[in-house]
């Protein structure tokens, strides 16, 4: 990486954000939409431009179009704080966005090509010889405006005081694959490394089937359960994994090993037969090279999560870990289907770009 001879240098904290159970209504806030993408800080000081990631690792060579078309567009000395993220059929694509995190420099070509990334900007760090982070975000915000032209890669987050907008926002943008709303301190500093911001994510529940469990890493297999499998029915009937629900306590992990023990099986179970379509637990990925393994549980089990959003084509998947919420005895496990996950309405993700708020 080049050394960057501006007044912040990589690598540098973003700041970060707690979370909240509602959009507050009495707070000194500026509401942006929550992106779903990576977490981006370009740098850029005459012909060198880094991006850095949110753990201060380097992402140029992963997303060399995005790189070229913010040296097209940025002023020569500049550090912003933004996203990176994948549009695709009217919506953010997360899926799309994480494949282009690969070793091969052919295939990091060849989906530069198919799924170029856009840069959304929301804070300014640094512009010529001057550091913003002790300026009220206000400020921040009024400058970003000045040097942002949304096009060519580049976007501008939408930003708000008014609390009625962000809720709508809140609601609507979800059809875009944006997954909630941010509040920043509208007169205080941009703190590196602090959760000084609030956001506000989408919560839902869903009854699931217990179809499966790995055991805990640090402990004797058999002993303590690290995370249970779970699936949903879809209307044919067939069984896929869904996701997994785990951060159980110690004493938890061991009773839920016990409980779990005569539900053991390596017979008759609906992921140890032909895929014949169905999403399997622990299949190879790009992140890796062989089957996870995992124990079949007989599916009679349903335990009730909340989960905030779903990710991928039919069926779909928790696009993170499941909550566990509680069990659910009065529940037949042919009864879990995808029909109880809610599908926000559809929503054009340019009009989100562009900072308009117009249905699809």
């Amino acid at each position: 990486m080049a050394d960057v001879a501006l007044p912040l240098t990589p690598p540098v904290q973003p700041m970060l954000a707690n979370a909240v159970d509602a959009i507050p209504t009495d707070s000194d806030l500026v509401f942006e939409p929550k992106w779903d993408g990576y977490r981006c800080l370009v740098f850029r000081d005459g012909a060198d431009l880094t991006l850095q990631s949110r753990s201060g690792k380097p992402l140029n060579r992963y997303f060399p179009e995005a790189v070229a078309a913010l040296a097209r567009t940025l002023p020569q000395r500049i550090v912003l704080d933004g996203e990176l993220v994948v549009a695709k059929d009217d919506r953010l694509d997360f899926d799309a966005l994480s494949e282009r995190i690969h070793p091969a420099a052919s295939r990091v070509k060849l989906l530069a090509e198919q799924t170029p990334a856009s840069f959304v900007a929301f804070d300014l760090l640094a512009l010529g010889d001057d550091t913003l982070l002790d300026a009220p975000g206000t400020t921040r915000r009024a400058r970003l405006e000045e040097l942002i032209t949304p096009g060519d890669s580049l976007y501008l987050t939408p930003a708000t005081t008014d609390v009625a907008l962000a809720t709508q926002w809140f609601e609507l943008f979800e059809g875009a694959g944006l997954d909630g709303v941010i509040g920043k301190p509208a007169s205080g500093p941009y703190t590196p490394g602090k959760r000084t911001m609030i956001k506000v994510k989408h919560q839902r529940t869903a009854e699931c089937v217990v179809a499966g469990l790995r055991w805990h890493k640090d402990t004797e297999p058999g002993t303590a359960v690290g995370s249970l499998l779970l699936g949903l029915h879809d209307d044919r009937g067939v069984l896929h994994h869904v996701g997994v629900v785990g951060s159980f306590k110690a004493a938890e992990r061991r009773a839920l090993a016990a409980e779990f023990a005569d539900l053991i099986t390596d017979t008759d179970h609906p992921w140890l037969v032909e895929p014949d379509g169905r999403r399997l637990p622990g299949e190879i990925n790009r992140w890796r090279g062989k089957h996870a393994e995992w124990v079949p549980l007989r599916p009679e089990r349903v335990l009730e999560i909340a989960y905030s959003q779903t990710e991928g084509a039919a069926p779909a998947r928790l696009r993170h870990n499941g909550q566990f919420r509680r069990w659910r005895p009065d529940r037949e496990p042919e009864s879990c289907g995808y029909d109880q996950l809610d599908q926000p309405a559809r929503y054009d993700v340019e009009s989100v770009l562009r900072g308009e708020v117009r249905p699809a």
